[in-house]
């Protein structure tokens, strides 16, 4: 739900009503309760409950400067005919798809896939699971932004042209890309998170 963006920064969750909708204990809830929390995606406060965790400067910055560590050293080693390159093309199609239907929150989710599909270019299942936590904390980061239509409309194109210059064997290429891509995206919610604070 967080990776999906059900979830936004600040909201309150219900024990009662999460635990009914996903057909879970409130024992087995208040675990997932727990991890997430220990994982700075929820915050518990004693006698108020919990709540989505809202990032701060810091961990956005911190969030991007793994991003390109990891991403960039994925695509620089990749090559065409790596199954993480029919994810990414995948993600881009379903991207293009979710547009169409002007369907912002699915265009998100399409971009999240993509950059996970990157992240399988390493060949490391410790980088995918890790690339996991990021990729909640990173769909919380974007839900301080009001506008999914502004925040994920300009990389769908993006997307397309990294992966263009993958297909077309131009690692190099495709890695230059892929930093400028993720030094705009911080850009943009760091913006965005200024904006939140002045609120």
């Amino acid at each position: 739900m967080l990776v999906e963006g059900e979830l936004v920064p600040g909201q309150r969750l219900s024990e009662a009503a999460l635990a009914e909708s996903l057909d879970i204990s409130r024992n087995t809830l208040r675990e997932a309760f727990r991890v997430l929390t220990r994982e700075g995606l929820l915050t518990h406060e004693p006698n108020r409950g919990v709540t989505v965790a809202k990032p701060d400067m810091a961990s956005i910055i911190d969030i991007y400067r793994i991003r390109r560590f990891i991403e960039c050293g994925a695509i620089a080693q990749a090559y065409p005919q790596h199954p993480g390159v029919l994810h990414m093309r995948n993600a881009v199609e379903a991207g293009v798809q979710a547009r169409e239907a002007k369907d912002w929150i699915a265009v998100g989710t399409a971009n999240m896939m993509f950059h996970k599909a990157i992240v399988e270019l390493s060949d490391s299942p410790r980088l995918v699971a890790f690339y996991a936590q990021i990729s909640a904390e990173l769909r919380l980061a974007f839900g301080l932004l009001n506008n999914p239509e502004l925040l994920h409309s300009p990389y769908l194109d993006m997307n397309a042209a990294v992966l263009g210059r993958l297909d077309a064997g131009k690692t190099d290429e495709a890695t230059r890309m892929l930093e400028d891509y993720l030094v705009q995206s911080e850009r943009t919610i760091l913006a965005a998170f200024e904006r939140s604070r002045n609120r």
